[in-house]
């Protein structure tokens, strides 16, 4: 069996609000963005601050919080689509910066919303399997650096941070039986096109989408409509198949702690599943949309507040880019 053994996240020290973000753009209001979204601000990695530096700040936070010897790590993994450089992997860079031992593995994987679901799916694996004993998995992402400075909307979701966990042979959550899903047919729907080996070169192309939105070949573009209804279409079949997976009734889990996308799709979201709202975790006010974080944030947060305890079931899920989805039962 495969615990998590303890979590800890970070936060840039820049915080942008609403009320500075719309000085931007008058045409919208401070009430308009925290109703849609459900963001009032969210933190912006410095100029000279990247996706390393964030998990490398979370995993000592983590080492800290919970008096874990990084020398007793032997797996390190990350996940990031903002990683340090095209190569070699982040995470190879974090093991020699954190000072775990040179036996432990350590990997990028590319994966946004549904990676932290994987990255607990892959440790379990590694655990169960004996090939590792202490999975460091950590997530982290600088989003806004891909961000046009006039993609308001986006602007306005997603927020920058990283997060940390131990995964390992005894701790405070139980990993259940995971769900994992691909859609690759959807990749244009979140996409960043240009920087990379099928278009190395920037273009300068920007074209207007079937909403209306700005979509630029070098910056980060969403089809917001296309993506809300997948996650429709996917979060719903998803928790089927983890309740049977797990061996379990909807009324068996005690808490749900799914990706904080924004507030409109999770309340949507919410009541197409007709889930309880008092065990329905929504909170991005002060973070934002943190991509692969969100998770583990929300499952921190959650634990320091006292409303997840020992005895408690609780489902994760996470989907968005790939598209990709994935979700599991812990149980604390």
């Amino acid at each position: 069996m495969a615990f998590i053994k303890g979590i800890s996240y970070y936060l840039p020290e820049r915080v942008i609000t609403n009320e500075e973000l719309l000085q931007e753009f008058p045409e919208w209001s401070v009430d308009k963005v925290a109703a849609k979204v459900g963001v009032n601000s969210r933190h912006l990695a410095a100029a000279d601050e990247t996706a390393g530096d964030m998990a490398e700040k979370a995993a000592r936070k983590l080492f800290e919080e919970y008096s874990i010897d990084p020398k007793t790590i032997d797996f390190v993994m990350l996940c990031t689509q903002s990683s340090d450089y095209f190569l070699p992997s982040t995470a190879c860079i974090l093991q020699n910066r954190l000072g775990i031992p040179t036996s432990a593995g350590a990997f990028d994987y590319n994966l946004g919303c549904s990676g932290c679901v994987y990255g607990m799916a892959m440790a379990k694996s590694f655990v169960d399997s004996g090939l590792a004993k202490n999975v460091l998995v950590l997530t982290a992402e600088t989003y806004q650096k891909y961000l046009h400075p006039s993609d308001k909307s986006n602007r306005s979701i997603f927020g920058d941070g990283a997060a940390a966990c131990l995964i390992s042979t005894e701790g405070i959550a139980e990993i259940g039986q995971c769900v994992l899903g691909t859609d690759g047919s959807g990749a244009e729907h979140l996409t960043v096109k240009t920087g990379a080996a099928r278009c190395k070169q920037a273009t300068g192309s920007v074209v207007v989408d079937e909403d209306g939105h700005e979509r630029y070949d070098d910056y980060l573009y969403m089809n917001g409509s296309a993506i809300f209804n997948f996650t429709l279409d996917a979060v719903p079949a998803m928790m089927k198949q983890i309740l049977e997976k797990n061996q379990m009734e909807k009324d068996d889990v005690d808490y749900y702690v799914f990706h904080q996308a924004n507030k409109f799709m999770l309340n949507t979201i919410r009541k197409v599943c007709v889930l309880p709202k008092d065990k329905f975790y929504v909170n991005l006010e002060e973070t934002g949309n943190t991509v692969s974080s969100t998770v583990m944030i929300g499952l921190k947060q959650n634990l320091d507040a006292g409303k997840i305890t020992p005895g408690m079931k609780v489902m994760v899920t996470g989907f968005g880019v790939g598209l990709s989805w994935g979700g599991t039962i812990l149980i604390f």
